[in-house]
């Protein structure tokens, strides 16, 4: 089959969305399809090969802010390619820029507009690249926010497009009125244009297909799943010091403050001796104010000499600081649709606690590999002492995550039933809701 996947870059950040259809796509190459990998904005960072086009990007970040703000909406193919180009896109990249909210408002209202809006060029470039490249079998869009493009791409090459779901509506959410109003309309008008909508999660399809008005009997699940190479299961030392870790974005959509909040009672209300709270993940400019305010919370506490920020990881670094501690919780205060970091702390053996919301009872149900608490800060202190306690309970879940990872979410199930929607849609046959329901 022959597919073209678009993505969006997100920087210098590892995205958990741009892993994701990095490794799908990878897998797909590996079975031996045709896969166009297409970046949009930015160049895509992964932790893997990347298979990505490795020398075009499109709707490039630069062009679509001065398409904007600045009167640059008719300027010449050639002068476009100056700062289109991956060299001009990897320096801003590696700037820290803050975003006001309006301004991403804005922005994203225009986007969606599609060719009625301020990067009406971008999609023109966007076709005519299209024209010269062999027509794919299907088109696949990583998220809602680009849905504008569907309409043009279905008429241009008479294909199904699909759209992956994978957590549109906090973005939209964290929009300020009128942006949010007025994106949420814009993608509901596009809806009717996507052949088929691929949620990550089956938890996910009921809100999201509410939130932006799908059709259900154009929903498909596509479980996420992980390239486990590297994560072989191997003999775990325990810590002496018990070990709590937290590996995602710094950022408080990810709950980052529920646990510092958590560990604190773990250490000053259940009396549990020395302890350490390791963290990793992206950190942007916009949030180190709230990683420091952290820092101090936990100074006030008398815990910070426990607690360690480890920068952002690659692969070999991440799989390390996965096996070195004895437990994973991202506490995210709103129902994660995802959880990649769940599957990532699994496949390395280590177990997990997290609050009974989103997508993580299906995944733990799935699994085994940890615990589900209740809500709160002292319910979630609470499942970490469980596995303080009963170092024999944590292991057995630590195993049984490690098997379930690669039982239920490996890429290649992920690509397989992938290829089961795609199919489907070219021979447009009804779509097939769901994998078997979790046990």
């Amino acid at each position: 089959m022959r597919i073209l996947s678009i993505t969006a870059g997100a920087a210098d950040m590892y995205c958990g969305s741009c892993l994701r259809d990095n490794a799908l796509a990878a897998e797909l190459l590996a079975q031996g399809h045709e896969v166009t990998l297409l970046p949009l904005y930015t160049p895509t960072l992964t932790d893997e090969p990347n298979v990505s086009l490795p020398n075009r990007v499109l709707f490039g970040g630069i062009s679509v802010y001065l398409e904007q703000y600045l009167p640059f909406r008719h300027t010449p193919r050639w002068l476009d390619r100056l700062w289109d180009s991956r060299a001009a896109l990897r320096a801003l990249a590696g700037r820290s820029i803050k975003t006001e909210p309006r301004m991403l408002g804005e922005l994203t209202v225009s986007v969606l507009k599609g060719e009625h809006g301020h990067q009406r060029k971008e999609f023109g470039k966007l076709l005519s690249w299209l024209a010269d490249e062999p027509s794919p079998d299907v088109v696949n869009l990583p998220n809602a926010l680009l849905i504008s493009l569907a309409g043009p791409l279905r008429r241009a090459l008479r294909r199904p497009v699909c759209c992956t779901l994978q957590g549109e509506d906090l973005f939209i959410q964290g929009l300020p009125e009128p942006y949010r109003a007025q994106a949420l309309d814009l993608i509901r008008r596009h809806v009717p244009e996507v052949d088929v909508f691929i949620p990550v999660s089956q938890f996910y399809v009921e809100p999201i297909a509410q939130y932006l008005g799908l059709p259900r009997d154009r929903i498909a699940v596509v479980p996420l799943g992980i390239n486990v190479e590297g994560y072989e299961a191997m003999p775990r030392a325990r810590n002496t010091t018990f070990t709590v870790g937290y590996f995602a974005r710094v950022a408080p959509e990810k709950g980052l403050h529920e646990l510092c909040e958590a560990y604190r009672i773990l250490r000053r209300e259940r009396a549990v001796p020395a302890a350490r709270l390791e963290v990793a993940g992206y950190l942007s400019a916009a949030h180190v104010p709230y990683l420091d305010d952290l820092r101090q919370r936990m100074e006030g506490w008398g815990l910070g000499d426990e607690f360690h920020y480890r920068g952002k990881l690659d692969r070999e670094q991440k799989i390390h600081f996965l096996r070195g501690i004895d437990v994973l919780s991202v506490p995210g205060p709103f129902p994660d649709p995802k959880g990649m970091y769940l599957l990532e702390a699994m496949a390395a053996g280590t177990p997990v606690v997290q609050p009974r919301r989103g997508a993580y009872p299906e995944v733990l149900e799935r699994t085994g590999g940890g615990l589900l608490v209740g809500e709160g800060p002292a319910a979630l202190a609470d499942g970490l002492l469980r596995l303080y306690e009963d170092r024999d309970l944590a292991s057995r879940l630590g195993a049984r995550g490690a098997a379930g990872v690669r039982e239920h979410y490996s890429v290649a199930q992920s690509a397989a039933r992938l290829l089961e929607v795609y199919s489907r849609a070219v021979a447009r046959e009804p779509v097939v809701p769901d994998l078997t329901p979790a046990s």
